[in-house]
């Protein structure tokens, strides 16, 4: 299972594999207090991506799209599909926004990755 939660929210048994998916560290937040595996950057939105969504949040489904192009042009993402097969998998992030957020587009990324192993 793939679960989506904001860094500050608190941990639980069931989050499984905590991966950090912000380019960006969290504000507020120590390293050492943050309950994570990994801080995989190399997941996250480019800088460009990342500060053109923060100035057009109402335009979310194009952030989808450039954010899949992204992701479609790097392998960092397979390191992911490996842990949620594994078990389960928590992609923690910054945002506010807990609906239209990157960790909620990778976790559908991710799921299709999956599905499409399933099929072949």
């Amino acid at each position: 299972m793939i679960y989506c939660k904001r860094v500050y929210d608190t941990t639980t048994e069931n989050d499984g594999y905590r991966v950090l998916v912000d380019r960006l560290w969290p504000r507020g937040i120590k390293k050492t207090d943050l309950q994570c595996d990994e801080w995989n950057k190399e997941v996250a939105p480019s800088n460009e991506l990342r500060k053109w969504f923060h100035q057009h949040t109402d335009q979310f489904e194009q952030f989808v799209q450039q954010y899949h192009e992204e992701l479609n042009s790097t392998q960092a993402w397979k390191t992911l599909v490996e842990q949620a097969e594994k078990g389960n998998l928590t992609l923690l992030y910054s945002a506010k926004n807990t609906e239209h957020n990157q960790a909620i587009v990778l976790k559908e990324y991710i799921e299709a990755k999956i599905q499409d192993k399933k099929v072949r």
